[in-house]
């Protein structure tokens, strides 16, 4: 496969591999040179990874200052 490089140095990703790698508008790329090549890697959202992570709903604003000093 091969794209061809515009004047504003864009080119189009082409479908085989938007297709393959499942990427969607406004996803993002990360670009690497590795051993004299350029490697690209779809750049994934690492705030996923804590997907229900914090626990929400009603706290206690002073027991949370207290234990936030105690890890001090």
């Amino acid at each position: 496969m091969q794209s061809t490089i515009t004047s504003k140095f864009q080119t189009t990703i082409p479908k085989a591999v938007r297709e393959n790698l499942k990427l969607s508008v406004r996803d993002s790329l990360e670009w690497k040179i590795e051993k004299g090549k350029v490697v690209i890697y779809p750049s994934r959202k690492k705030f996923l990874q804590y997907r229900n992570a914090v626990k929400t709903g009603r706290g206690d604003i002073s027991k949370d200052i207290e234990r936030a000093r105690e890890r001090m």
